[in-house]
């Protein structure tokens, strides 16, 4: 993993230092700050095209990949422009800095039609959250996901026969699938397209068949949530209980972090990826400097970059949330140099004990060493699991878990005296944008199991196991 992490920063640099190779054997046509200027320009234009796109309906494909597309390429000059801050020339920012510029001077030149179509798009009635980080209660990105969930919700046809139409929506352990779906059900069409919402998870969506006509009245939207395999059986009688008992014009979304959930849909799966690292260190800086501008603060940008490589392999919001919660109290650079550096030695020690990357060992449902970053160095060594709260194997253990100690991860990181004697549970993150996820997990002191499960689990009881895709 190391290697990995090397390649990719390696990379980066290469390309940076072949730009400043060939800066003195080429002309250029705008000087550095000529550059930026333009390159700032680009974005305001992407992000009022994103903005005014985000509030409305889109159901042309091509508009939605344009949109994609924009998007990434905006968010990639954003982090250029925030380096170029604080990076010299002789460390070779240019590149980055000229490649974001390009990027976005091609797609915006190819988006005069987009902007024409987009004028014929409805207007959303009422935006239940902005799509950008004015505050914390946001949901962040998924442009184009959103108008494909949007689209199959209002306008898509059954396959006919009174079957429903069914769309899974596939993803990673916290990437956002139940947030997006959340989202799009608070906008007014869809409440009003659909007579109820329902709700369901692996557990009970069988009991669906149990339910007369007359219960369901009109259209439903049926949302399942499913954290294990289903067998064809099961789910054929279910959908012929969504055949039966509700009105044409009902839909399905299955919500998934499995691959082979895309076989139980009857159009294509939405597939939502991890961020990419200039989409996630955009929403990262946001997230960490709240309302300070981050220009004013360049030494801060750059240990916020530093972190977000560090938490590779992979980036998600469940990571941000709370890493950014705790910064964005103490704007100190020994602070977070401080969270830099224990964050690093964290990576190092379950390198060293167990062989492999925090992240990789949480998404395999494996204990994280945490000693290094929220303990004394008196202290006797921390590790975390998620705590499990559903599953009749597992009901005495959430009970008498839930009965201990919580202490906030901002708490104990910042203040290792909170810490109590013996178990606890750690507060993670608590979500602000519905489904309100809290993330709680058992901490237990000395050298514990190995190999214990660890799992991020709602409050609610709807188990969400951390299976890879």
């Amino acid at each position: 993993m190391e290697l990995a992490i090397s390649a990719v920063t390696g990379e980066l640099m290469s390309r940076f230092i072949s730009f400043l190779a060939n800066k003195y054997h080429s002309s250029h046509e705008y000087s550095e700050e000529k550059q930026l200027k333009r390159l700032q320009q680009l974005l305001l234009r992407a992000h009022t095209v994103i903005e005014e796109a985000d509030g409305r309906y889109i159901t042309n494909s091509g508009m939605l990949v344009q949109l994609s597309m924009l998007a990434d390429a905006m968010y990639r000059g954003y982090w250029a422009l925030g380096a170029s801050r604080y990076i010299s020339l002789e460390e070779s920012i240019e590149e980055e800095g000229e490649g974001a510029l390009e990027s976005l001077e091609d797609v915006i030149a190819g988006m005069t039609e987009f902007v024409v179509l987009l004028g014929g798009c409805d207007r959303m009635l009422r935006r239940p959250y902005d799509a950008y980080l004015y505050n914390d209660n946001i949901m962040f990105g998924r442009h184009a996901e959103k108008q494909k969930l949007l689209n199959f919700m209002l306008w898509h046809n059954s396959p006919g026969g009174g079957a429903p139409a069914i769309l899974p929506i596939i993803g990673g352990p916290m990437v956002g699938k139940r947030t997006l779906v959340a989202h799009v059900c608070k906008d007014e069409r869809v409440r009003s397209h659909f007579s109820l919402i329902l709700h369901l998870n692996g557990d009970s969506f069988s009991s669906l068949t149990d339910h007369d006509r007359s219960l369901l009245p009109g259209k439903i939207l049926v949302v399942v949530e499913l954290v294990s395999d289903v067998d064809e059986e099961d789910w054929a009688k279910f959908c012929l209980a969504v055949a039966t008992s509700m009105d044409n014009g009902s839909k399905v979304i299955i919500i998934s972090h499995l691959k082979n959930s895309e076989r139980l849909g009857t159009v294509e799966p939405i597939f939502l990826k991890t961020l990419s690292y200039e989409e996630f260190s955009y929403l990262f800086k946001t997230l960490a400097f709240g309302s300070v501008n981050p220009a004013q603060h360049p030494r801060l940008a750059r240990i916020a970059d530093e972190l977000v490589r560090e938490f590779q392999p992979e980036w998600s919001i469940g990571t941000a949330n709370p890493f950014a919660d705790i910064m964005r109290r103490n704007l100190s650079v020994h602070f977070w140099l401080c969270i830099l550096s224990g964050l690093r030695r964290v990576v190092e020690r379950n390198l060293s004990l167990f062989g492999e990357h925090p992240k990789l060992l949480a998404r395999r449902r494996h204990q994280v060493d945490v000693t290094d970053l929220v303990s004394h160095p008196m202290d006797s060594p921390l590790r975390v699991m998620a705590s499990c709260t559903s599953g009749s194997s597992h009901t005495e253990v959430t009970v008498e878990r839930e009965l201990l100690p919580r202490v906030r991860f901002g708490d104990l990181l910042t203040d290792p005296g909170v810490r109590p004697q013996g178990d606890f549970n750690v507060v993670t993150w608590e979500s602000r944008l519905p489904p309100y996820t809290s993330y709680v997990h058992f901490a237990t002191s000395g050298n514990g199991a190995p190999g214990v499960a660890q799992q991020s689990t709602p409050l609610s009881g709807r188990k969400r196991a951390a299976v890879p895709l």
